[in-house]
């Protein structure tokens, strides 16, 4: 992944390759904030019931994959920082706030869960999709405010912080944006990108 990584203007690749690194992604980055819904799963249906649940919850995440997929393009700083902006917006809003809440109950079907789940990191996804969607060091980032929104209940003195910085995040990458790591390709990268785009 960190191969074809180059930040904002990151190309997706074929979408086979593509929506297989993406599983594998959301499995790794959603998995362990689930295990609490997975236990309350098993206590209520049985183990039998665990199987089903956690592959319609990562279903759910493959689907988001195909509209990745469907609507990204390589771009440039300025639409990042927007895009980042407009998710820490999304942070303060009871949209949010109620996708997690939901997100701590118990639920029967994993497709529901994933569902309520979606709406409760759909802004920090979308910084993830904006900044460099096949970054490994965003992936460990997000991933880590995901796990960290799923087990800790919603308070204000942690949340708003935490919207404030994706806004003051996202005014830098459009200010600044070779200040962000990760954001801006290596000129190894795009010489590299360059050659091959001449042999084709």
């Amino acid at each position: 992944m960190n191969g074809m990584a180059m930040g904002a203007a990151t190309p997706l690749g074929p979408f086979v390759f593509f929506i297989t690194v993406w599983a594998s992604m959301m499995a790794a980055m959603m998995l362990p904030g689930s295990a609490p819904a997975v236990l309350r799963r098993a206590q209520a249906g049985g183990v039998r019931a665990v199987p089903i649940f956690v592959g319609s919850y990562l279903a759910i995440w493959t689907l988001a994959g195909l509209g990745v997929y469907a609507f990204y393009r390589p771009h440039g700083s300025f639409i990042a920082g927007g895009l980042v902006i407009a998710a820490g917006v999304y942070e303060l809003t009871p949209l949010k706030r109620h996708f997690r809440r939901r997100c701590r109950e118990s639920f029967r079907s994993g497709f529901e869960y994933g569902l309520c789940c979606m709406g409760s990191s759909f802004g920090l996804m979308l910084t993830l999709v904006a900044v460099g969607v096949m970054s490994v060091g965003w992936m460990a980032v997000i991933a880590a405010l995901i796990l960290a929104q799923k087990l800790v209940p919603s308070r204000a003195p942690i949340d708003m912080p935490l919207a404030l910085g994706m806004v003051g995040l996202g005014l830098l990458i459009v200010i600044a944006p070779s200040s962000v790591p990760g954001l801006t390709p290596p000129m190894a990268n795009l010489i590299d990108g360059a050659a091959h785009i001449n042999l084709l």
